[in-house]
């Protein structure tokens, strides 16, 4: 039986919930999204780096990892706001809780996107509807717009809708036969959107974009495609298989082959593995010495930290060590590395600690520099992951959390008051009617008879 895959991603997940959370303090707010906005830096010295940014400011050429600095300078009325993990989780938790709603089998890819099995569901999302249409919460154009939909569309514009309608965010839902192509249909046009990838549209949806837009094509790989001609995945798809294995490497090749045509035989499964570092690295366009590694090189620091940290936000996992890595033009790789004080999942922390790496290893008196070396690959690496059971709080997350440290303080005090006071009155009454007068109950759940109906 052919499967039906979705793949949900939410449209600029960390701005998005840092507008809804804005909305649903302040309704009377501008919302985050319609704006030049931006999450990241030090909101009140206006420093430190973009980790996300709205449209509306993406046209003004604001990325993510450029200098808050520099992102004032191309738009003066960028409005910041600070990063907010804690928002982050709990929406990311309610966004997944309604997915379980409509799949038997969901993959949490990690905090904004997760692949769905909707395999034998057609009968309960119509279901769904009926049920939704009689108890008079699905009325009128929509109603008769979600009954004129076949499987899996209905399933898909619901579960879309009801994101929305209850979360206050969007998503795009790509819908397939296999992940690979439910993942590539989610990022054809956003946002708020529905796509379709079938194997019968491979050639006409698929094939002219970008070889770069391939799922699992890196610009490392993307890049020495585009150097033989290789500019689009029509072009990867129509190549001799040998060609691409003699450039890539047998299983890099391999996988570039039957991705570019749609094959993918990766299933849905509910079961993840913790990863057990997290990385990313760029191969330089120039080589970077002691004259550019002030600003080539630094430029690359800074999109490295975003990454690193964006991946490390999206899994929700806190990095104790932090490392930097070369390679060099002699094709040696070196690297070195710092165990944290404190798990983090900072960009500016993570980017503090690889400088300091950074120039260990490159500039210092016994650095790649001074034996000659140049640098023509660049990563930043973070192992010893935790979800944060054991981190310390910091004096800022203290001070944020205080109302709900607070209360917790003043429910254990009172647990405590009941339970002294509870001890006391046993005390009195053993005393004046004897040992084993009064003794700790316990509770039984209910039981149903073998000749109960």
């Amino acid at each position: 039986m052919d499967r039906t895959i979705f793949h949900i991603d939410v449209n600029s997940a960390f701005l998005s919930w840092s507008a809804v959370k804005r909305l649903r303090e302040d309704p009377t707010a501008i919302d985050l999204r319609t704006i030049p906005s931006a999450v990241g830096g030090d909101v009140k010295t206006r420093h430190g780096i973009i980790t996300a940014r709205s449209l509306p400011a993406k046209r003004y050429g604001i990325r993510t990892a450029m200098p808050v600095v520099k992102a004032l300078e191309l738009c003066p009325s960028l409005v910041l706001v600070p990063s907010d993990f804690k928002t982050y989780r709990a929406y990311s938790a309610a966004f997944i809780e309604i997915l379980h709603k409509y799949a038997p089998v969901v993959e949490q890819l990690s905090i904004d996107e997760a692949f769905l099995d909707m395999t034998g569901t057609e009968q309960s999302i119509r279901s769904a509807i009926f049920e939704q249409i009689v108890a008079g919460t699905l009325t009128g154009e929509k109603a008769t717009r979600l009954r004129s939909f076949a499987f899996p569309m209905n399933a898909a514009v619901l579960l879309k809708d009801e994101i929305r309608d209850t979360l206050g965010f969007t998503v795009n839902v790509g819908i397939s036969s296999n992940t690979l192509l439910a993942k590539m249909a989610s990022d054809l046009e956003k946002p708020d959107k529905i796509h379709t990838l079938y194997p019968s549209e491979i050639e006409t949806k698929m094939w002219p974009l970008p070889i770069g837009d391939l799922y699992g094509c890196g610009s490392k790989t993307a890049e020495k495609l585009r150097r033989i001609g290789i500019h689009t995945i029509g072009d990867a798809a129509r190549l001799d298989p040998t060609i691409l294995t003699g450039l890539l490497g047998a299983n890099a090749g391999s996988y570039i082959h039957a991705a570019a045509h749609g094959i993918s035989t990766r299933a849905v499964s509910s079961v993840q593995e913790e990863a057990k570092s997290i990385s990313n690295e760029i191969t330089t366009t120039v080589d970077i010495d002691e004259d550019n590694l002030e600003t080539e090189g630094m430029e690359i620091m800074r999109a490295l930290a975003v990454k690193v940290a964006g991946r490390l936000r999206k899994h929700d996992f806190y990095a104790g060590t932090v490392g930097f890595s070369a390679k060099t033009d002699d094709f040696k790789r070196r690297s070195v590395q710092q165990k944290l004080p404190d798990p983090t999942q900072d960009p500016e922390k993570i980017l503090s600690v690889a400088v300091v790496l950074m120039h260990q290893l490159l500039d210092a008196p016994d650095g790649l520099f001074g034996q000659g070396r140049k640098v023509r690959l660049m990563a930043i690496f973070t192992a010893n992951l935790d979800h944060g059971d054991f981190r310390q709080m910091t004096l800022e997350e203290l001070t944020e959390n205080r109302a709900e440290i607070e209360a917790e303080i003043r429910d254990t005090r009172r647990k405590a008051e009941k339970e002294r006071k509870l001890q006391a009155l046993s005390k009195t009454l053993q005393e004046r009617f004897g040992a084993g007068t009064v003794q700790r109950g316990m509770k039984l759940e209910p039981t149903t008879s073998a000749h109960e109906t």
